[in-house]
């Protein structure tokens, strides 16, 4: 697996290696949305990672979709955030921040004024948010108007010059997963009249304003953008799958952003398809068939062999192996991720995880 070792150039970061942290919610920000000494401990144990990227947090209050994520829209997020980042580059590593407005996937009850969450449409998810009162139904969302819409894409490059004033990086925005930039991308969830919505071109204006606006604000080469192409996670639906993703790429590629990180969901041919349309380094979550998950090594070392991707990115191998680089030099084993822990809690099932025995 020599090729996961191999440095590379994303933006204008040198990287030691092609192993990069995937984001993960890992809901443990219990104090107003702030990351603690834990969470810079977490990061800290995987600073061998070619990049960190973290877990989604929230651009604004509004864009919050889950109990106890973090923020980086207040002055105390990001003071905490300096910490993570201060101790990430201190152990030699490098960290970017991925901002994830959730858009229709909340619940009043997480926001001070008990609003409703916002969608391109008023069209629910149909799925629940978990809460320590048991699980809550996701509410038909408000139509975001367009001046809703240009505050969120004003949100997006608040907070990415958040992130660079917390030290981070750089910034991936969240455009996978079903949260509000799938949601806009999605016919299944974005059925609007405007220019918003309906044509493919249309569907794709939120993510490139999104995309423009956060490269003006702390520069191309800190951002990345994240997609999961035929994705039906929280709810959303495509029906044109193969038509809509290289029409967004081709749409970003002129931005010049620092990466395209692509959440393959057993499509191989439609991966070939957008890695010929993007112009810089390509970030892989490989999973080249449906039953390839979750991803693994080997999957990535195919990858880059083949051609697909400059780098590759893995979740739940990060999770339970903090020295994952080591592990995979070694042959393995591999500590196996317990899934109840993944959010919420303690150091349990977060920092606990050991290390290969050397």
């Amino acid at each position: 697996m020599d090729e996961l070792f191999e440095p590379v150039t994303v933006g204008k970061l040198e990287l030691p290696n092609r192993l990069l942290m995937a984001p993960m919610t890992r809901s443990r920000a219990y104090e107003a949305g702030q990351v603690t000494a834990l969470t810079a401990e977490y990061y800290v144990q995987r600073a061998a990672a070619g990049l960190i990227i973290t877990e989604g947090t929230q651009p604004s209050e509004r864009g919050q979709g889950y109990m106890w994520t973090p923020g980086l829209h207040t002055a105390e997020q990001v003071a905490a955030w300096r910490e993570v980042t201060g101790a990430v580059h201190a152990a030699g590593g490098r960290i970017f921040a991925q901002l994830m407005h959730a858009g229709r996937v909340g619940h009043p009850s997480l926001y001070s004024d008990g609003g409703l969450p916002v969608g391109p449409s008023a069209i629910p998810s149909g799925e629940q948010m978990f809460s320590p009162d048991g699980m809550l139904d996701h509410p038909v969302p408000r139509e975001m108007t367009r001046d809703d819409i240009a505050e969120a894409v004003q949100d997006f490059a608040d907070a990415a010059r958040n992130a660079i004033d917390a030290g981070f990086d750089g910034v991936e925005i969240h455009g996978a997963n079903g949260y509000l930039v799938t949601q806009f991308l999605a016919d299944g969830s974005n059925t609007r009249t405007d220019e918003y919505g309906g044509s493919i071109p249309n569907r794709i204006r939120f993510a490139v304003e999104v995309a423009r606006a956060v490269g003006e604000a702390v520069g191309p080469e800190r951002v990345g953008f994240r997609i999961s192409p035929g994705t039906t996670a929280n709810g959303v639906s495509e029906s044109d799958t193969a038509d809509l993703y290289p029409a967004l790429v081709r749409a970003l590629a002129p931005l010049e952003l620092a990466y395209l990180h692509v959440m393959e969901l057993g499509d191989r041919e439609l991966t070939r398809r957008l890695r010929a349309e993007w112009p810089a380094a390509l970030v892989l979550n490989p999973h080249p068939a449906p039953d390839a998950f979750p991803s693994r090594p080997e999957y990535g070392a195919e990858a880059l062999r083949e051609g697909v991707a400059d780098a590759v990115a893995f979740a739940e191998m990060w999770l339970a192996n903090p020295d994952l680089p080591a592990r995979i030099r070694a042959g393995g084993p591999y500590n196996e991720a317990d899934a109840s822990t993944f959010y919420g809690g303690d150091h349990r099932g977060y920092t606990d995880y050991p290390a290969l025995d050397r």
